[in-house]
C-alpha cells in the first residue's frame, strides 16, 4: 500500500541527491505545506548509508515528523524512523534516521565530537535561528574539516538562503514553491480590545461566514491561551468547535490530541510551536494576533526577560501558511497591514539575545575556544564575558564541567543536582531541579513548600530522568539545609536580603519585588526571578531560604569586609558602619561613632545642607562675609573651616557648642591684621567716639549715630583700598534718620539749619548749636 501522496518537494529531490553527491553542503528552500519536513530526509537515506540525524526546533515537531515518515514507509516509529526529544526517546537498533530537537544534537557532540555513524545532518526551520541551531551548524562545520563527506542540509520556508549559502563555502541552493492553494489574508484595523476580545470577534466573523474546518489561532503565551479559551468558550460551543490549547508545556498526549486527525471542528490555542513543521489536518483558517513572547537576557540585571513582542514578516509568512497546507485557506491578522510593513524582514537570532552560560558550557568540555568557532552570527563579547563569569562563579571548569554537562539542564540546575549528590541529598535535588526546569509555575514562593506540593506529570518525567542519569538512591530523610546549600552552589549570583514589604536587595545591587507572600526569612537565593524593564523591578516569583554564614563557607573570596562614615537622619549624627560584603549585598552590619577626617567631612557636608545659620549666628556671618569681600580679599573657606570646626565632633549637638569659636577661627584663617586695616570694625569721629562699620554685600559700609555725634566732623571717614567714603547715617534722638548721607560738609552747610529749626522744636531739651562744625 502506497501511502505517499505527490509533495511539491519531490519534484526537487533528484536534484537535491545529485547535487549532495558532488557538494556536501546545500540550502533548501521550500514553501509551507511543501513536505521538505518529510521528504527530503527520506531521500537521504537512499544516498548515504549510515545514520540521517534531522533536527527539529520543537519537540511537537519532531515527533509528529518521524511519526510521519514512519506511517509513509509503512512501518511504526522506532524501527527506522524514530526520534528523540528532552526526556522521551522513540528508536531501536535499525533507526536509521532521527529526528531530534536542536539541544540533543549538541548533548551528542559532547560525548561523540567526530559524530560516528552520523552521515548526514537536516536543519530544518533554521530561519528561528535558536541558539542550539546556530552553534549545530557551527560545530558540523569544524567537523567537515575532518570528515568531508559529511552531509549537511540546511532548510527552511522563509529562510534568507544567501548567507547561509556562503557560510557553508558557496553551496547551492535548491527551491520548492509548494502548493499553490490560495490563501485570503485579511487585516483588521487598530482597536483598544484586549486580545482574547479580538479573537472571539473573528472567530464570529468565520462562524457568520459559514467557514468550515479546523481554525488556528495564534498567542503569546500560556496566559493568553488560558483568558481566550475562557473568552471565545460560548461562540465555540455554539458552532460545534472544540477549544484545544497548544504549546510546549503540554504532555505529548495532550499536544497529540490538539494536532491529531479529527473529524470534530477543532479551535486550536497555541503559541508559536505551531508556526513551522506542523501540518494540522484540516486547518483551513488562521487568526494570528501577531504576538509572541520573547526570551532575552537582561546584561544590566543578569535576569532572564520574557517580553511581549511583534513576530516579524517571516514568522508572519509562517503562520499564515499553516491554513493553506491542504486546501484553500483564510487568515485573519488582528494588525492593520501597515503594522505588518513596519515589522522586521526576520527575527533577531537567538544567539543576539540569549543567555550563552548553555553554549560556553558546551564549548568549554569540548575544548573550544568561543573565538575558536566559525560563527554565522557573532555572539556579543558582552554576553560571552557574562556567561563566562557566571560559569566561573559555578566552578564549572575541569570535571566540574563535564559532570555538569552530563545533565539535560541549563547550568545552574545541573549545578544544584551535582552538588545535592555530592552532599547525598540528590534525589531532592533531582526533584528541584525537574521543578525549577519544567516551567511549571507552582503556587507557593518558597521552593521547599513547592516541592512538597504533589508533581504534575511533565515535572515528574523530568525528575525520573534526572534520577536515572544521576543513578540516586531513594532518600529516606530529607536534609532541607543540605537541598538549599546545593541550590546556594547554583545561584551564588542570586543571594537577597529583604527589604521592607515584599522588596529585596539582591547581591547585583539591584532591588527587586517578590511574588506572593513576603517571604519570611530575611537570606534568599531568587531561583526563579525575570527582568521586566517596562514594569518597574525584577520579578521574583521562587525563594529559597539561605543562612548567610553559608556565605563565609562556600564563597569565602566573595566575602569582603568595608566600613564607611553614614549619616544617621534621626539623631543628626555620623555614624561608623562596618560591614560584611557580599557582592554588593551587606549581610552583616555593626554601627558605632564614627570619628577622623571622613566623619568630619561628612558632618560639615550635612551642616551645609541644614543651613550653617542653625549653628552660626546668620546676622554676624553675614557682616563678616561682607567685610572680607570689601577689603578685597579672597571669600573664607566657609566648609574649609566647617570640617576643621567638626573634627573630633560626633554630630550637631556637639557642633551648636563648638561653632561658638567659628568666626574667630574664620579670621584667624587669614590676615586679620590686613582686615582689619583695610574693613576695621569700628572708626571714630572728631569728638572721639568710636562707631560701629556695618557691612552689606554690594553695598558701601555704613555707620550709625546720633547726630549730636557727629558735630565737630566736617567730613565722612574713608575706608578700604580705595578711601570708600563711610555712608552716615545721622539719627535724631528718636533713632530715626534725618539724613543719610556720604557729604557731610554738603549737609552742614545746606540742610543743617533746616534740620535744626525742626529739633530745636521737637526736642529743645537737646543742644543744636548755630554752628556745629
Amino acid at each position: 500500500m502506497n501511502r505517499k501522496p505527490i509533495l511539491p518537494v519531490d519534484a526537487i529531490l533528484p536534484a537535491m541527491l545529485a547535487s549532495l553527491r558532488d557538494v556536501p553542503n546545500l540550502v533548501i528552500e521550500a514553501a509551507p505545506g511543501a513536505g521538505k519536513t518529510t521528504r527530503v530526509p527520506a531521500a537521504l537515506l537512499e544516498l548515504v548509508a549510515g545514520e540521517v540525524v534531522v533536527l527539529e526546533p520543537r519537540r511537537i515537531a519532531a515527533r509528529m515528523a518521524a511519526r510521519r515518515v514512519a506511517w509513509e514507509r509503512n512501518e511504526e516509529a522506532g524501527e527506522t524512523v524514530g526520534y528523540q526529544v528532552r526526556f522521551e526517546e522513540v528508536s531501536g537498533p535499525k533507526t536509521r534516521l532521527r529526528f531530534v530537537t536542536e539541544g540533543i544534537l549538541s548533548r551528542r557532540l559532547l560525548s561523540d565530537p567526530a559524530l560516528k555513524g552520523v552521515d548526514a545532518v537536516v536543519l530544518d526551520e533554521f530561519h528561528e535561528r535558536h541558539l542550539d541551531s546556530d552553534l549545530a551548524l557551527a560545530l558540523l562545520k569544524r567537523l567537515q574539516k575532518t570528515r568531508p563527506e559529511l552531509k549537511i542540509v540546511v532548510m527552511s520556508a522563509t529562510l534568507d538562503a544567501g548567507p547561509i549559502a556562503r557560510y557553508l563555502g558557496g553551496c547551492p541552493v535548491l527551491r520548492s514553491e509548494g502548493r499553490a492553494f490560495p490563501l485570503a489574508v485579511q487585516y483588521a484595523p487598530y482597536t483598544a480590545d484586549a486580545l482574547p476580545v479580538q479573537v472571539r470577534k473573528a472567530m464570529e466573523l468565520l462562524v457568520k461566514e459559514g467557514h468550515a474546518g479546523h481554525v488556528l489561532t495564534f498567542l503569546p503565551g500560556l496566559a493568553e491561551i488560558r483568558r481566550t479559551a475562557r473568552e471565545v468558550e460560548g461562540v465555540a460551543r455554539a458552532a460545534g468547535f472544540a477549544v484545544l490549547p497548544l504549546h510546549g508545556d503540554l504532555t505529548p498526549a495532550e499536544q497529540d490530541r490538539a494536532v491529531a486527525p479529527s473529524t470534530e471542528r477543532k479551535l486550536i490555542l497555541a503559541t508559536n510551536v505551531a508556526e513551522s513543521s506542523v501540518t494540522v489536518e484540516g486547518v483551513t483558517a488562521v487568526i494570528d494576533g501577531g504576538l509572541a513572547r520573547i526570551a532575552t537576557h537582561s546584561p544590566w540585571t543578569g535576569l532572564p526577560t520574557l517580553e511581549v513582542g511583534r513576530v516579524s514578516r517571516a514568522s508572519a509568512q509562517q503562520r499564515a501558511g499553516r491554513a493553506g497546507r491542504t486546501g484553500p485557506g483564510r487568515v485573519l491578522r488582528l494588525y492593520p497591514e501597515e503594522d505588518y510593513m513596519r515589522r522586521a524582514e526576520h527575527d533577531l537570532p537567538e544567539i543576539a539575545r540569549a543567555d550563552l552560560s548553555q553554549l560556553c558550557l558546551s564549548l568549554r568540555v569540548m575544548g573550544i575556544a568561543p573565538g575558536e568557532i566559525e560563527w554565522l552570527d557573532a555572539p556579543p563579547a558582552e554576553a560571552l564575558a557574562n556567561a563566562e563569569a557566571l560559569l566561573d562563579r559555578l566552578g564549572a571548569a575541569g570535571a566540574m564541567a563535564e559532570k555538569l554537562a552530563r545533565y539535560p539542564l541549563p547550568p545552574r540546575l545541573a549545578r544544584i543536582l551535582v552538588e545535592s549528590v555530592a552532599r547525598g541529598v540528590g534525589e531532592d535535588g533531582c526533584r528541584a531541579a525537574a521543578l525549577l526546569g519544567s516551567g511549571a509555575r507552582a503556587e507557593k514562593n518558597d521552593l521547599l513548600a513547592a516541592l512538597d506540593e504533589p508533581m504534575d506529570a511533565r515535572t515528574k518525567q523530568q525528575f525520573e530522568q534526572l534520577r536515572r542519569i544521576a543513578r540516586t538512591a531513594r532518600q529516606e530523610t530529607h536534609e532541607d539545609a543540605a537541598l538549599l546549600l546545593s541550590v546556594l552552589a547554583g545561584f551564588p549570583d542570586r543571594v537577597a536580603r529583604r527589604r521592607a514589604g515584599n522588596q529585596v536587595m539582591l547581591a547585583t545591587g539591584v532591588s527587586a519585588e517578590v511574588a506572593g507572600a513576603r517571604p519570611v526569612y530575611e537570606f534568599m537565593v531568587a531561583v526563579d526571578a525575570e527582568d521586566r524593564p517596562q514594569q518597574g523591578l525584577p520579578m521574583i516569583r521562587m525563594t529559597a531560604k539561605i543562612e548567610p554564614e553559608w556565605l563565609l563557607d562556600l564563597f569565602p573570596d566573595r566575602v569582603v569586609e568595608q566600613a564607611e562614615v553614614v549619616w544617621h537622619a534621626a539623631g543628626e549624627r555620623v555614624e561608623r558602619v562596618s560591614s560584611l560584603v557580599y557582592d554588593k549585598l551587606a549581610i552583616e552590619e555593626s554601627r558605632g561613632p564614627a570619628s577622623g577626617a571622613d566623619a568630619a567631612a561628612l558632618l560639615a557636608k550635612k551642616a551645609l545642607e541644614a543651613g550653617i545659620e542653625r549653628f552660626v549666628d546668620a546676622e554676624a556671618l553675614e557682616h563678616f562675609t561682607a567685610r572680607v569681600a570689601f577689603a578685597g580679599l579672597p571669600a573664607p573657606d566657609l566648609e574649609g573651616a566647617l570640617r576643621e570646626l567638626c573634627l573630633g565632633l560626633q554630630g550637631f549637638k556637639g557642633l551648636r557648642e563648638a561653632a561658638k569659636g567659628f568666626l574667630p577661627g574664620l579670621e584667624a584663617r587669614m590676615d586679620g591684621r590686613l582686615l582689619n586695616e583695610l574693613a576695621p570694625v569700628q572708626v571714630k569721629l572728631k569728638q572721639g567716639r568710636p562707631m560701629k562699620v556695618h557691612y552689606d554685600h554690594g553695598k558701601p559700609p555704613w555707620i550709625a549715630s546720633r547726630l549730636q555725634d557727629f558735630f565737630g566732623t566736617k567730613e565722612a571717614p574713608r575706608i578700604g583700598r580705595d578711601r570708600t567714603p563711610v555712608v552716615c547715617h545721622l539719627l535724631a534722638p528718636n533713632q530715626r534718620a534725618v539724613q543719610t548721607t556720604t557729604d557731610l560738609a554738603g549737609f552742614w552747610e545746606r540742610l543743617y539749619p533746616k534740620v535744626r529749626n525742626e529739633m530745636m522744636r521737637r526736642y529743645p531739651r537737646h543742644q543744636w548749636p548755630e554752628k556745629p562744625v
